[in-house]
C-alpha cells in the first residue's frame, strides 16, 4: 500500500469530463485533416485572394488611366484619313449585274473609260485578296 508504484493508488478523474456519447468513433490525428483546412488550402486560398485584389486594382487603374488618354485617342482617330471605301454600296442587286451596280460596287461613274474602270477593280481586287501582307 505505501509503495508509489503499487497497482493499488488511484488517481481519480476530474468530473468536468463529460462521458463521450456512444456511437462516435474515436477520432484520430488522419480522420481530422479532412476535416479542417491545412496549411496548403489556406496558402492557396490567400494566394488566390491576393490575385483577384490584383487584378480588381490593375483594372481601376486602367480604366482610370484610359479617362485620361481617351480625348488623346479620339483626337488620333479623327486625323485618320478615310478609307476609300467607308461608303460601300449597300443597295439591293437585281438577279442580272447592270452597269450602275458595278460602276457603284466599283466606286466609279457609270459613264467611265475602259482604263478607270480596270483600275478600281484591280484596287479591289488588291484589297480582297487573301495573300495581302505575305
Amino acid at each position: 500500500m505505501g509503495s508509489a508504484g503499487s497497482s493499488d493508488q488511484h488517481i481519480p478523474w476530474p468530473a468536468s469530463f463529460p462521458a463521450a456519447p456512444s456511437g462516435l468513433k474515436r477520432r484520430t490525428a488522419a480522420s481530422e485533416s479532412c476535416n479542417r483546412p491545412n496549411l496548403r488550402q489556406a496558402s492557396t486560398l490567400i494566394a488566390v485572394g491576393l490575385t483577384i485584389a490584383a487584378a480588381g486594382f490593375a483594372g481601376r487603374y486602367a480604366l482610370q488611366a484610359m479617362k485620361q488618354v481617351e480625348p488623346q485617342v479620339k483626337q488620333a482617330l479623327q486625323s485618320l484619313p478615310k478609307s476609300a471605301f467607308s461608303g460601300y454600296y449597300r443597295g439591293g442587286f437585281d438577279p442580272k449585274m447592270t452597269k450602275r451596280e458595278a460602276a457603284l460596287i466599283l466606286g466609279v461613274s457609270p459613264t467611265a473609260n475602259k482604263g478607270k474602270i480596270r483600275e478600281a477593280h484591280r484596287r479591289i481586287m488588291l484589297l480582297n485578296h487573301p495573300d495581302k501582307g505575305m
